[in-house]
């Protein structure tokens, strides 16, 4: 605040537009009912904006004002998702001043945070797979199921929510023709090959289902109460072998959908064809697992070349 030659007080310009963004964070309150945590982080975020406009006015701030603000919080170390809620703060509250205090423009507009690196998919190693799937000797009905549940996953790259769906008479599981046909993401429906292991653990684990099943149960998997098998149930199982098997990493149902498809495309190369068995929409998305394969080779390269071996 600040005294007129009059004496009365006067608003300083920077108080004025925190005002501003008080009225908008009160208006988001009331209006849109955000949540006291949400509210919090827009009000952090909208802190910042105004250490970094100094003594500059809202409504003189432009694109390149904003841009360099965001240049110099990404080189403080923000990470890209921070960076991305400051933003929609930012943006939100100028769209909010051109709506209601006559701004002339949202300088935020089309401004956009750097992508944050995406975190490949972990997938197990062929030994290891190897060792997951043999890790126990099937004998009791649950042991058959579990056994033919990481099979199917493992072969036809299916995901956790198409297995636990999948149901029994309804010729969606062929396995003389060893195939499968499954509706993912989207609804979309595709239909991927079974493998010979999968095909024999299924088989083992029908021959016992009816132990096990409820009367009139459709579910192709039931758990110890007869009925379709949760999504945790076979996470929990899964886990249960890879402790068995030794393997140090945690294994999850996802991990062999992600094993299938790098497994498959460092064996043939055929990208598309791994597109379609995974049902990815787009080939961008399939195309992480060519970094996988990289990876994988980088290792042996460093491994076996001479020239690639640190001194």
């Amino acid at each position: 605040m600040r005294s007129r030659r009059d004496g009365k007080a006067v608003e300083s310009p920077p108080h004025a537009d925190r005002r501003l963004a008080a009225e908008y964070l009160h208006s988001l309150k009331t209006q849109r009912r955000l949540s006291p945590a949400t509210l919090e982080n827009y009000a952090r975020a909208l802190d910042v904006l105004f250490t970094l406009a100094g003594e500059a006015r809202l409504a003189s701030l432009e694109p390149s004002h904003v841009r360099r603000f965001v240049a110099l919080l990404h080189g403080r170390g923000l990470a890209p998702r921070s960076l991305a809620l400051a933003l929609s703060a930012w943006r939100g509250l100028f769209a909010w001043l051109v709506r209601h205090r006559g701004f002339a423009a949202n300088p935020a507009l089309g401004i956009r945070a750097p992508k944050a690196p995406r975190p490949l998919p972990k997938a197990l190693s062929v030994e290891s797979t190897e060792r997951l799937l043999n890790a126990r000797t099937p004998g009791a009905p649950p042991m058959l199921r579990d056994r033919a549940m990481f099979e199917l996953l493992y072969s036809s790259g299916l995901r956790l929510g198409e297995l636990v769906s999948l149901d029994l008479g309804d010729g969606k599981l062929d396995l003389p023709q060893g195939e499968v046909t499954v509706t993912g993401k989207g609804s979309k429906t595709r239909t991927v090959p079974v493998g010979a292991k999968a095909r024999e653990a299924l088989k083992e684990w029908l021959a016992v289902r009816a132990a096990i099943a409820a009367p009139g149960e459709k579910a192709l998997f039931v758990g110890s109460r007869g009925r379709r098998i949760a999504p945790a149930v076979v996470g929990l199982r899964l886990r249960a072998w890879a402790r068995a098997s030794g393997l140090p990493e945690h294994v999850h149902p996802h991990m062999l959908r992600h094993s299938f498809a790098t497994h498959v495309l460092q064996s043939s190369q055929d990208l598309r064809a791994v597109q379609e068995m995974l049902g990815h929409a787009s080939i961008a998305t399939t195309q992480v697992y060519t970094h996988l394969d990289y990876q994988a080779l980088a290792k042996v390269y460093d491994a076996a070349h001479p020239r690639a071996k640190k001194r």
